[in-house]
């Protein structure tokens, strides 16, 4: 379940990515990457539970489903403050800037 939910997390901000792909200014790809990155984690870790459990990979306990929707959902808000810190820091527009050094 965290894999669905990352992969399609990333994959919808790919493609606002890609809408936008030659001005970068709210640093969506940084966005790209860390959802993908998170994806390819959880890959990895979906290909080694299932050599430890087999087919029993595939028939999850409803509790398991929910702890695992639950994370893939915290990564999810956890990716969208970093990229909010990371958009505040780099501040694209100047709007904190002006707003800090207004006279």
């Amino acid at each position: 379940m965290t894999l669905l939910i990352t992969v399609f997390a990333a994959a919808i901000a790919t493609v606002v990515w890609y809408k936008n792909a030659p001005d970068d200014t709210y640093r969506i790809s940084t966005l790209c990457f860390m959802y993908w990155g998170a994806s390819l984690m959880w890959m990895c870790d979906a290909v080694a539970e299932y050599i430890e459990l087999g087919s029993a990979f595939f028939e999850p306990a409803v509790e398991d489903m929910i702890n695992d929707a639950f994370l893939g959902f915290s990564v999810i808000a956890f990716g969208l403050v970093i990229w909010l810190i990371t958009l505040l820091i780099k501040d694209p527009k100047g709007v904190i800037k002006a707003k800090l050094f207004r006279r």
